[in-house]
């Protein structure tokens, strides 16, 4: 399976942007992790139950939106009311349908990786 994540750029703090994740064939629970510049990449947001579960790193709750379309095999990150610790490039990341892997916050539970897609968040 491959992941191609898009929607990344430059933006304002304060603005908007949605990235969004395609898989190549089914997948298991999909997630969004993120690394800044200089730093270690770390948990943004997983969808699991087949959508029904939604988790957020504690920095993005209330800001971002994890959703998903099963039909699309695809995963999207709504990112409101961004600051410039928001930079980073970002990462979709999903685990094969046969492993589960419930610590959805661990990097190492996640078989697949996108490339990442760069966003810059402006002040």
């Amino acid at each position: 399976v491959q992941l191609q994540a898009s929607g990344g750029g430059l933006v304002q703090a304060g603005g908007s942007l949605r990235l969004s994740c395609a898989a190549s064939g089914r997948t298991g629970v999909m997630a969004w992790f993120r690394q800044p510049p200089g730093k270690e990449r770390d948990f943004v947001a997983v969808m699991a139950g087949y959508g029904s579960n939604t988790y957020y790193g504690d920095s993005v709750k209330g800001r971002f939106t994890i959703s998903g379309d099963d039909a699309k095999n695809a995963v999207y990150l709504q990112m409101n009311s961004l600051k410039p610790e928001d930079t980073a490039v970002y990462y979709c990341a999903a685990q094969d349908l046969a492993n589960y892997y419930s610590s959805y916050d661990d990097q190492a539970g996640y078989d697949y990786w996108g490339k990442g897609t760069l966003v810059t968040v402006s002040s």
